[in-house]
C-alpha cells in the first residue's frame, strides 16, 4: 500500500510545481509560501481530527519533538527556496534540480541511518545526476 501512497504524492508534487508557477505570478514568493503552508497546516490538522490521532500529542516524547521541529524547518526552508527558483526560473528545470533530493536522501540516510548504499542505489543515483543534468543544460 506504501507504493500507492508514494505514486500519489509524486502525482501531487508535479500538482503542486504546475499551480505553483501560475499561482505565484506577481506574487511575493514568501508570501506565496506562506499561503501554501498555512493551507498545508490546515489540512494536516483536519486529517488529525478525521483520524481521531490528536490524543497522541501528549506521548510526543523530547527527542521526537526536537527531530519533528528541525523537519519542519528544513521542510520551511526547502519550500521557500522552491518557490523562490520557480518564480525566477522555469519549472522544467527547477523541479529536476530539487529531486536531486533523492541522491542527498540516500547518502545522508547512509550516513546518519545506517541504511545500505547498495549498488542499485549508486546506479540510480548516477541515472538521476546524469538525468537532470540532460534536463537542465
Amino acid at each position: 500500500m506504501w507504493i500507492v501512497f508514494a505514486i500519489l504524492s509524486s502525482v501531487f508534487a508535479a500538482l503542486t510545481s504546475i499551480l505553483a508557477k501560475v499561482g505565484i505570478d506577481g506574487v511575493n514568493s514568501n508570501l506565496a509560501t506562506a499561503i501554501r503552508t498555512m493551507v498545508v497546516v490546515v489540512m494536516a490538522w483536519v486529517m488529525v481530527f478525521i483520524t481521531g490521532a490528536q490524543g497522541g500529542i501528549t506521548q510526543i516524547n523530547r527527542k521526537s519533538w526536537i527531530f519533528l521541529i528541525l523537519s519542519g524547518l528544513a521542510t520551511g526552508a526547502s519550500w521557500l527556496c522552491y518557490y523562490k527558483a520557480i518564480q525566477m526560473g522555469t519549472v522544467s528545470k527547477v523541479v529536476p534540480i530539487d529531486k536531486l533530493s533523492v541522491i542527498i536522501t540516500l547518502i545522508l540516510a547512509a550516513i546518519f541511518l545506517h541504511e545500505e548504499f547498495k549498488p542499485k542505489s549508486i546506479i540510480g543515483s548516477v541515472l538521476i545526476a546524469a538525468g537532470t543534468l540532460l534536463m537542465v543544460l
